[in-house]
């Protein structure tokens, strides 16, 4: 089964592999890719590294982004923009949003339907 994948980006690497692992323990199909840190590794969001999350996260049921702070969101809309699936930007807390998102991608809910839950909840 293919499922609506997700995108974790933040400032920093260490955020998006923690929320990652706290995802990980309770749902493990859903794909989850995370764009953490500039290209070097610093504070900072990449472009380049959030269009590479989004192609790797992409089962074909779409990709929804969340995303931290300030820039995280510019560079995000910019990576929807380049991208050549199906991607929501989503307005919501980074860690409750993603938690939620992924329980309802594993459910089988579709993009459409996950985003409608997350405007309802957040």
């Amino acid at each position: 089964m293919n499922f609506v994948g997700i995108v974790l980006i933040s400032h920093s690497s260490k955020i998006v592999e923690g929320i990652k692992e706290l995802i990980r323990q309770v749902i493990t199909d859903v794909p989850i890719e995370i764009a953490g840190g500039t290209e070097n590794n610093e504070i900072g969001t990449s472009i380049d590294k959030i269009a590479k999350a989004i192609q790797d996260a992409d089962q074909g049921k779409g990709v929804l982004l969340f995303y931290d702070i300030g820039s995280a969101k510019m560079n995000a809309e910019m990576a929807v923009e380049l991208a050549e699936t199906d991607v929501k930007l989503v307005d919501a807390p980074l860690v409750e949003g993603a938690y939620m998102a992924a329980v309802e991608s594993g459910m089988g809910k579709s993009l459409g339907e996950i985003y409608k839950a997350m405007k309802e909840e957040f």
